[in-house]
């Protein structure tokens, strides 16, 4: 399993041949500039909520792949570029590939054309080479002390550390006790002033709780097998 990271909340995620895009905002991030958005490519694209800041290139990007659009009916409805599309709300769904759930996340959600864009979430994937969470924009809630409840393991987990607007890193490492995995890729982090953090203090945050952080590089690919202590 393969994690490439273009910046921001959004990142793509290779299990098994198969690839998943999500949340993708690369054209306006002043991070992402060296980032070719017509290079991607993606068999499904996952969308947490509607902010620009995580669909800015969802339907360039899902006219040209004819990738299968993850989101809220109202996001799929919106998505002109989306010929292919599974709308979803609070549950979970089988795929060929694995189970999606679509769990809450504690954020706003609001269309570009200032309509709603339905609820705000996360997903886990549970897939062949393992599970995962990605907790969309979200702040601390209890919510996540649920997910444990639907599966034992989690490989790993992608939140939000940058603050502001979602978990800030101290907040993150509370989390991760909420769903039991200590091993996190922290997203969604100095893109802009407002949410740009102290990377050292933060990597120490988590050492310091027995934890495992990962703060990639945009434009960056990984095993998670070798990134993670297993």
């Amino acid at each position: 399993m393969t994690f490439t990271y273009y910046g921001h909340s959004c990142f793509l995620i290779e299990s098994d041949g198969v690839k998943f895009l999500f949340d993708p905002f690369i054209t306006g991030n002043p991070k992402a500039i060296h980032i070719n958005v017509d290079s991607i490519e993606a068999d499904y694209i996952l969308v947490s909520h509607a902010h620009h800041n995580h669909i800015a290139d969802l339907n360039r990007i899902a006219k040209r792949t004819k990738a299968t659009v993850i989101a809220s009916y109202e996001v799929v409805m919106w998505a002109e570029g989306c010929h292919k599309f599974h709308a979803m709300n609070y549950g979970a769904c089988n795929f060929d590939f694995g189970e999606v759930r679509m769990v809450p996340a504690a954020h706003s959600s609001t269309l570009p054309d200032g309509k709603s864009g339905g609820c705000a979430c996360g997903f886990i994937l549970s897939l062949k080479s393992g599970n995962f969470y990605y907790s969309g924009d979200t702040g601390l809630t209890v919510d996540m002390r649920l997910i444990p409840q639907y599966y034992a393991k989690l490989d790993f987990a992608i939140l939000p550390v940058g603050g502001n607007f979602t978990l800030n890193p101290r907040g993150a490492v509370i989390a991760s006790d909420f769903i039991q995995c200590n091993k996190i890729i922290g997203v969604h982090f100095d893109t802009f002033e407002y949410i740009a953090i102290d990377k050292p203090q933060a990597l120490k945050l988590f050492s310091d709780a027995g934890k495992e952080l990962i703060l990639p590089v945009v434009g960056s690919t990984f095993e998670l097998a070798t990134a993670f202590h297993i």
